[in-house]
């Protein structure tokens, strides 16, 4: 897929990393047919699978996963900020920009809805803000190739989801993956929490 147009890819992305709800459900088909269309490759085949396992798993059980995964696991954090600024002061700013970024685009948040959630900036993409979400995506490659990773790692069918996300975005250059290791290793800058590195972190979960 070309990263200059990912918008279909991004518009599928944006409903299934949101808590699997009546949207999901009653969208399936057009999912489904939207995801058909892609043109051949891994986006086209990990959104497949991901939609085969909504289609095969029952609706409380995935909702009890999401909520296990997202919301309990600090390594499996959908809020892009997190990860290059962890719980410090230089995330305020981080927030800001992606605030700022969504208001240029046209977009408003829901109430209490932060506008670094991954679904928030693949639907920015979706709705036409192709380059600026782009932007914001490749800037935070690291955190959503960490993500990646500690979804595999869980066994959790939404890590298809998140690596279809990544194969539309430029290939990674030496320094973004320094980053990714860099942060794998150490976890999120750590300020005012104390937050500790991942491999700490997730000791007897």
């Amino acid at each position: 897929m070309s990263p200059s147009d990912p918008r279909t890819a991004h518009m599928v992305a944006a409903v299934l990393l949101g808590y699997p709800d009546e949207r999901l459900y009653q969208g399936m088909s057009v999912l489904a047919e939207a995801v058909a269309e892609l043109p051949a490759g891994q986006v086209r085949e990990r959104l497949s699978a991901f939609l085969r396992h909504v289609a095969d798993t029952d609706p409380e059980e995935l909702a009890a996963h999401y909520m296990a995964t997202f919301d309990l696991k600090r390594r499996c954090c959908l809020y892009l900020t997190y990860y290059a600024h962890g719980d410090t002061r230089k995330r305020g700013a981080a927030l800001l920009r992606f605030k700022h970024a969504l208001h240029a685009a046209g977009l408003e948040l829901a109430d209490g809805e932060l506008p670094d959630h991954l679904a928030v900036v693949c639907e920015m993409s979706a709705r036409g803000a192709v380059r600026a979400a782009g932007r914001l995506l490749t800037g935070h490659r690291a955190g959503i190739e960490v993500l990646r990773a500690a979804l595999e790692e869980a066994g959790s069918p939404y890590a298809d989801v998140v690596a279809a996300v990544l194969v539309t975005l430029p290939p990674a250059g030496p320094r973004e993956q320094e980053a990714m290791l860099r942060l794998a290793a150490q976890g999120p800058p750590a300020e005012a929490v104390g937050l500790e590195p991942y491999a700490i972190m997730e000791a007897g979960r």
